[in-house]
């Protein structure tokens, strides 16, 4: 779920920081003109950044322990993103 969630989050950013107009009319534009697929890869960059903070063990001078099985979501939640910048590309 946090994976998904990251995703979301990453997609919205990036057409809120980098797009010069709303955020739905950016989203409607992009499944006409089909290249959504490129705005789904995009936000799974933060992804990237989940799946190493579950995998870390310290953060600074912080120590916590590492949690595979949440890691693991998020590579499943990438691979979904994957397949979604396939369907939508392709």
């Amino acid at each position: 779920m946090l994976g998904v969630l990251a995703n979301l989050i990453g997609m919205y950013l990036y057409v809120y920081f980098f797009a010069p107009y709303e955020v739905e009319t950016i989203f409607t534009v992009a499944l006409e003109q089909g290249f959504l697929g490129g705005i789904i890869g995009l936000g799974a960059i933060l992804n990237l950044v989940l799946f190493f903070f579950f995998l870390t063990t310290r953060i600074f001078k912080f120590k916590k322990a590492m949690q595979p099985y949440e890691a693991r979501g998020v590579l499943m939640a990438t691979i979904l993103a994957a397949l979604a910048v396939m369907y939508f590309e392709f």
